[in-house]
């Protein structure tokens, strides 16, 4: 049986990187339930980027998924199992494409996002959900089971 470590390693690079920062983005929800700073410091504020130029909240928007819930596991499962799934079949060999494709999806959400109905201070779901999107056009005859108990086609 192989180690965490090893499975870890086996994942391509870009899902690997990006579930990474979501667990980055975990170690600043800890930070937060522990009271060390405000969640503030990392949502998508346009008046901040804007007036006070915090650039590095368009980026830190995207990792966080929540609070520690069971919702934060089925995201990075979910990054797990379907980023990994698109990396090694339709984008296998062309990781800059998997990757164009994450930013440009990001890009896009920061442009809804300026439209004050559909803002919202953190993007990662909606991310998580672009990829899970892409995954089901990819494989639009694959199996999925909801929590063991229904078996759906896609």
């Amino acid at each position: 049986m192989s180690s965490p470590a090893d499975w870890y390693k086996s994942l391509p690079p870009i899902t690997r990187a990006y579930a990474s920062a979501c667990v980055v983005g975990l170690v600043a929800t800890a930070a937060f339930q522990l009271g060390l700073y405000d969640l503030k410091h990392i949502a998508l504020l346009h008046q901040l980027v804007f007036s006070n130029f915090q650039v590095w909240k368009l980026v830190t928007s995207f990792f966080f998924l929540g609070k520690f819930s069971i919702n934060f596991g089925i995201h990075l499962l979910m990054i797990a199992r379907y980023g990994v799934q698109l990396e090694n079949g339709p984008f296998n060999r062309r990781t800059a494409d998997f990757l164009w494709m994450m930013i440009f999806g990001g890009l896009t959400l920061l442009a809804l996002s300026a439209i004050p109905l559909l803002w919202n201070p953190f993007l990662g779901v909606s991310l998580v959900f672009m990829l899970l999107y892409i995954w089901s056009r990819e494989f639009p005859t694959a199996q999925v089971s909801l929590y063991g108990l229904v078996t759906l086609k896609v």
